[in-house]
């Protein structure tokens, strides 16, 4: 797993001895180590700097190309959800629902030269009008 993860040269580190991206590619091992069919990914990269959440997008995508494994991931970053998935789920605020799906038709793989196609932008509007509607609809009363 190490090898998939490009971190074959670190098995004998720490975690206080590795960056956070190289952390969090130790955690995508450890989970991958079990051979999961669903893999739920919450927020892995929101605390990592821009160019290391970048990276570790396209190390993502090539790990899920790798593994087949279907991937459940979470995040606030319409740009990393579009640019990762093949559907972007979009989810209403209180009480949380399914508002709408926005299916990808981006083509793998996908590079960094993607995030700068004009159907890149089409999706991400997409997605960002999808978050607008779903933010309007009625919230019900909470009941104790």
């Amino acid at each position: 797993m190490l090898q998939l993860v490009e971190l074959d040269g670190f098995s004998d580190h720490y975690p206080w001895q590795l960056s956070g991206g190289m952390q969090q590619r130790v955690s995508i091992a450890r989970a991958l180590s079990f051979s999961p069919a669903l893999l739920l990914m919450d927020e892995p990269f929101g605390a990592l700097d821009e160019m290391t959440r970048e990276r570790l997008n396209a190390e993502l995508l090539r790990i899920w190309a790798d593994t087949k494994s279907t991937i459940v991931f979470v995040t606030h970053s319409i740009a990393e959800a579009v640019f990762l998935s093949t559907r972007v789920v979009v989810m209403s605020p209180r009480p949380g629902r399914i508002s709408s799906v926005v299916g990808i038709d981006l083509p793998q793989p996908r590079t960094a030269v993607t995030r700068e196609e004009p159907r890149f932008f089409e999706l991400v509007t997409a997605v960002r009008e999808a978050l607008h509607v779903g933010s309007e609809a009625p919230v019900e009363a909470e009941t104790a």
